[in-house]
């Protein structure tokens, strides 16, 4: 798993493989985390850095409390295949 960083203020995940730059994009709203973007460059795509990244951001949910809104189409089918984590929906 890459090392991956939370910056809250910007309510941005994000990880640097081979000098590229991934993130995925989040805010606040009320109690649910809104997972709106989800970005892996093409010079690193296919190594599952953006399922990293969405996991991440859904444990910072569940540790946090929060429920999450996957409003990104790569978070909302990641869902889809990690049901261990469908009761943070909301």
């Amino acid at each position: 798993m890459p090392d991956i960083q939370h910056d809250a203020a910007q309510g941005r995940f994000s990880t640097t493989v081979d000098g590229e730059i991934a993130y995925l994009d989040s805010r606040l709203d009320g109690d649910h985390l809104v997972i709106t973007h989800t970005w892996v460059p093409d010079a690193i795509g296919g190594r599952g850095i953006a399922g990293h990244l969405v996991r991440a951001a859904f444990e910072h949910a569940r540790a946090a409390g929060l429920k999450v809104r996957p409003a990104c189409s790569y978070a909302a089918a990641w869902i889809e295949r990690h049901p261990e984590f469908s009761d943070l929906l909301g």
